[in-house]
């Protein structure tokens, strides 16, 4: 009708200037404290250290993401003292930026050597895509709320005491960050959390930079690099990634290890379970209790077919533009195929409780893309339990007129916390205890 259509306007252009007054009224994120600079140890303008990662990178079938697995990280203590004695501010990072500059320093966001441009973060909003027409999901950015920070200055990027990087500004932009949500995430409104993160919590500018790595995070679970992983991975056969956020339970154990007799997977396939244990919905299981279902979950299972990994990536439940970023990633981890779920990275309206997204629109854009990333998307099965046959397709116990059993999340969660039991076809006795004793 006449009216939705103007509520839906109006509701458009409310949720757009709500994100342009978040970002302008947003508490700076950032303490920045002001250094000392060793002027003596100034030499010409700071670059960062760009290696090809020096591993049995010919061994692994699948190629990096632009051609070249990339590694900023520095190799000795003079090296680091040198970049350190370079900074001009010293600046806490926030979780998220912890989860992007780990990944532009590992390569995990290869072809990226730092936060990225005006030119390029515009060109990746508007077109899913670097200046040069390689295919990128989301942009990668650093932001901050800190008038005095400009070109040219460099920063040290610190978690408490640790220092983790540098970072060589070369710009610095307000972004339009409507336009950006719309695009990205497929809406304006801030009742979507990725919406709400970019209006909320991300500072008013954005700023581009070469970064130099100094050291890795702490984290409560090991996050190995992408050349790391491509070592320990088979030379020989297809690898299936499977990317999660949160607890694996029987069904999803049962569609990614079914997932290696999909046609699309040749013979002797192994998948790499690739969880996210970064920051995420606010609802969502804490990172380190995630970990440990994870881990207790691998020594039960010791399936040799089964590889288990974790990645610093923190979420933005952008849809089908985050199953391009997961894409990306995991190609550079080794990956040749990936497992696209249902509604994959989608979110639903914290208003109307509706979906955000289709439920095959992240699938539909993975294929579109296949070629152009060099990574073959593996449609997930649509499982569920029966009495008679345990798991099967949703068409096939249809047809067979078979008995199925659910439990939803919600009911769950009740049973987890009144300490009911929770039936094993749905959920692992290691994974339950896990997550009994951290409730």
């Amino acid at each position: 009708s006449q009216s939705k259509r103007n509520n839906n306007k109006m509701k458009l252009a409310v949720s757009t200037l709500l994100i342009a007054s978040a970002s302008a009224f947003s508490a700076n994120k950032l303490g920045a404290t002001r250094v000392s600079k060793v002027s003596s140890l100034v030499g010409p303008a700071f670059a960062p250290t760009f290696r090809l990662a020096n591993t049995q990178l010919e061994a692994a079938r699948q190629e990096p993401h632009g051609g070249t697995l990339v590694n900023l990280m520095v190799e000795t203590d003079e090296e680091k003292e040198a970049a350190i004695a370079k900074a001009d501010i010293v600046l806490e990072a926030t979780e998220r930026q912890l989860c992007d500059v780990q990944l532009i320093m590992n390569g995990g966001f290869s072809p990226l050597t730092g936060f990225m441009e005006e030119a390029e973060y515009q060109s990746v909003v508007e077109n899913m895509a670097l200046p040069d027409g390689t295919v990128f999901g989301l942009p990668v950015i650093f932001d901050t709320d800190d008038e005095d920070l400009q070109p040219g200055q460099t920063v040290l990027l610190k978690q408490g005491d640790l220092p983790i990087a540098t970072v060589e500004f070369t710009d610095k932009y307000i972004p339009n960050k409507p336009l950006e949500c719309l695009k990205c995430y497929g809406t304006s409104a801030i009742e979507h959390p990725g919406a709400l993160m970019v209006a909320t919590q991300r500072g008013k500018y954005y700023m581009g930079g070469k970064v130099t790595g100094l050291n890795f995070p702490v984290r409560d679970f090991p996050c190995r690099t992408p050349a790391e992983v491509r070592e320990s991975l088979p030379d020989d056969v297809d690898v299936v990634a499977f990317q999660c956020r949160n607890p694996v339970h029987r069904a999803h154990y049962e569609l990614f290890t079914r997932a290696l007799d999909d046609p699309l997977v040749g013979s002797d396939g192994v998948v790499l379970v690739h969880p996210t244990c970064g920051p995420t919905q606010a609802d969502d299981i804490p990172g380190d209790v995630r970990f440990k279902t994870y881990e207790v979950l691998k020594e039960e299972t010791a399936n040799p077919r089964v590889k288990w990994e974790y990645l610093p990536y923190s979420m933005h439940m952008a849809g089908p533009r985050e199953a391009i970023q997961h894409m990306i990633i995991r190609k550079n981890f080794g990956c040749t195929h990936f497992i696209i779920g249902r509604d994959m990275a989608g979110s639903k309206s914290s208003v109307t409780g509706e979906d955000f997204y289709g439920a095959y629109e992240a699938q539909d854009i993975a294929k579109d893309n296949s070629d152009k990333l060099g990574v073959t998307p593996v449609p997930s099965l649509n499982l569920v339990y029966t009495e008679e046959e345990g798991y099967v397709t949703a068409d096939y116990a249809k047809d067979k007129d078979l008995s199925t059993k659910k439990l939803s999340g919600t009911k769950f969660r009740k049973m987890l916390r009144a300490g009911d039991d929770i039936p094993e076809w749905f959920a692992f006795k290691s994974v339950v205890e896990v997550l009994r004793e951290n409730a």
